[in-house]
């Protein structure tokens, strides 16, 4: 388990990573290093990292809140002009070290200062390292909505050192394996099945299951890097998931969301909607909810709040001629892409996760 290389990105795995960055540093002679954080990977990973770095070049700490409510322009224009204040230039290198929020918005950051610097992701949580850490999207969210803005754009590196997992609390880890466990459905069910006890996963087993998943969305990304075709299937689960995501976030009544428990709860929806419009197997769908509630719990949605949910569909990225795009299946590992739901299958789907 050492590196795997898709569309002119590497991304590295524990023992190799620092000796690979070093000698990506030393190779590219770069004038500048910039190093973005949050005020909890500044504290948790920031000292371990520097730790591992071995270059004479000046190192700037740029820091940011974290959350994903501070995903945002306006945050990246206070990097914009402390990137600008220090003295970057095109021949500087922004290391990103944190999760999703991070690595998103500092390659958004990085592809669009005077053009585009060089960038190397280090994502520190489970869901980055599954997710947000392949395929080069870069970007960030429009006041609620999730990932309204940005461009595709490959970092130079990733680095996965799962090191960085002994950090995370446990809603966190669960947020990252809703991604795995998405990669399991629409993938092969040899690897849906290795979560089927949740319960009895180790750290051991998840750098086995981490490597196989990024390898799963590395094929995806490859096969489809703008996102025309297989690769929307990665978005199983998510079209409903970040409108519950999204209503979450914008309701102060509501306890916002991590994005992997929204997206647990949109996959379950999807799984019912499969059952209706790709022929997926009810047995298989009433599983996938007692396996994912069991382990996940359930999550209080009122018949009253169903209508503004399925309103924020209309703002889902995978959109077009005025059509609202699910991702359904027809079995585990057989996605259909481009699917067009009523309104009363997922009114329908909504009830069949609360009952």
């Amino acid at each position: 388990m050492d590196s795997i290389t898709t569309n002119n990105c590497t991304i590295h795995f524990n023992n190799i990573c620092y000796s690979s960055l070093n000698e990506h540093i030393k190779e590219r002679n770069f004038s500048k290093i910039f190093i973005l954080v949050d005020e909890n990977t500044h504290q948790y990973c920031l000292p371990y990292f520097l730790e591992k770095l071995e270059t004479t070049i000046a190192i700037e700490i740029i820091e940011i809140e974290s959350g994903e409510i501070n995903k945002t322009i306006d945050t990246c224009v206070g990097v914009w002009n402390t990137l600008s204040e220090l003295n970057a230039d095109r021949k500087s290198l922004l290391i990103n070290i944190g999760g999703g929020v991070i690595t998103d918005l500092g390659g958004f950051v990085a592809c669009t200062f005077k053009r585009g610097i060089a960038y190397v992701n280090v994502p520190t949580t489970l869901l980055s390292m599954v997710d947000a850490s392949v395929g080069g999207k870069t970007g960030v969210d429009l006041g609620h909505l999730k990932n309204q803005i940005g461009v595709i754009s490959n970092p130079d590196l990733v680095l996965i050192d799962t090191y960085f997992l002994n950090t995370l609390p446990q809603n966190q880890m669960r947020s990252g394996l809703a991604e795995m466990l998405k990669h399991g459905l629409i993938s092969n069910e040899n690897y849906w099945n290795k979560f089927q006890d949740l319960s009895k996963l180790s750290l051991d087993d998840l750098d086995e299951l981490i490597y196989e998943s990024v390898a799963i969305k590395k094929n995806v990304v490859e096969e489809d890097p703008f996102e025309n075709g297989l690769r929307k299937t990665l978005n199983y689960g998510h079209t409903l998931g970040h409108a519950i995501e999204s209503y979450f976030l914008s309701n102060p009544n509501k306890t916002t969301l991590l994005h992997g428990e929204a997206i647990i709860i949109g996959m379950i929806l999807a799984s019912y909607i499969s059952t209706e419009l790709a022929g997926f197997p009810k047995q298989i769908a009433h599983h996938i909810k007692t396996l994912f509630i069991d382990y996940y719990g359930k999550v209080t949605i009122d018949k009253s709040e169903y209508a503004t949910i399925i309103e924020l569909l209309k703002y889902d990225k995978k959109n077009n001629h005025g059509n609202i795009n699910f991702v359904l299946l027809e079995n585990i590992g057989v996605p259909r892409i481009d699917c067009l739901v009523d309104d009363a299958i997922i009114i329908d789907a909504f009830e069949f996760y609360a009952s």
